[in-house]
């Protein structure tokens, strides 16, 4: 499978038609009325189905499965759609394809979560969505906590829950030496792997940095990129991406005294 490409048996996707705006427009106005605008309107947004399955390409084997629930959320889109709101067809589509998807791989996960921290997780998602409209930043997870009258710990589970299994050989870290997989970090049964204190701190701790110096840290040390990577990425010099990564860890270190 090519890096770039989603492949789906029986379909060429380079015939795929794709229907401009005002043909669109056209076929929304009748589609009511008229089964074959609902077709057509589904065979030109096919690509927009295809673009979103990019994001799942090398984490799942069955693609065709994925296209074909991607296909459904595609129509309930079509179905739904009111051209009154004046947005592009695609903007209301794509988190509704999305949605399906995720909830037939939810649906459909090995790991099987209990209904009420499922509950918890997505009330939680809804909060956090909130704060980053109004805030264009992720909510300190204190924040969650209180607004969802749950402790951090429960907060922390929750999402986790929503977490896809890896395996242990995944490859985590890999900075031009020797690769870091998942079954090197795992602690042996002498640790305390059921405390999740050191954990909650740290996260209030990374809570705590400017939003510049929280990407930095995360680009750095769970994506793996180099200081001149981000620092082409945040348009600055490798110098000013060292010093500001300096000073979030000393500040980190500072906290969690």
């Amino acid at each position: 499978m090519a890096k770039y490409k989603v492949e789906i048996s029986g379909i060429n996707t380079n015939d795929l038609i794709v229907l401009k705006n005002e043909e669109m427009i056209e076929l929304f106005k009748k589609v009511k009325e008229d089964p074959l605008a609902r077709e057509m309107l589904a065979q030109g947004n096919l690509k927009l189905v295809l673009s979103i399955l990019k994001k799942f390409n090398n984490k799942y084997d069955n693609m065709d499965d994925l296209f074909q629930i991607g296909c459904i959320g595609l129509l309930k889109a079509i179905d739904n759609f009111d051209l009154s709101f004046n947005v592009k067809f695609s903007t209301y589509a794509v988190p509704m394809i999305l949605g399906e998807i995720k909830r037939y791989i939810r649906d459909n996960n090995t790991v099987r979560v209990s209904r009420s921290i499922k509950d918890l997780a997505y009330k939680v998602l809804k909060l956090k969505e909130q704060y980053i409209n109004e805030n264009g930043c992720e909510p300190p997870i204190s924040y969650l906590a209180e607004k969802a009258s749950q402790s951090p710990y429960e907060i922390y589970m929750a999402l986790e829950s929503l977490r896809d299994p890896i395996s242990m050989y995944e490859p985590i870290y890999n900075d031009g030496g020797d690769t870091i997989y998942l079954y090197d970090q795992i602690e042996d049964k002498k640790t305390n792997s059921n405390d999740f204190s050191n954990r909650l701190a740290l996260e209030n701790a990374i809570d705590s940095l400017a939003n510049r110096e929280r990407f930095i840290l995360d680009e750095r040390f769970v994506m793996g990129k180099t200081q001149t990577e981000i620092a082409n990425e945040l348009n600055i010099s490798q110098a000013q991406v060292s010093r500001l990564e300096k000073g979030a860890i000393k500040q980190l270190k500072k906290v969690l005294k």
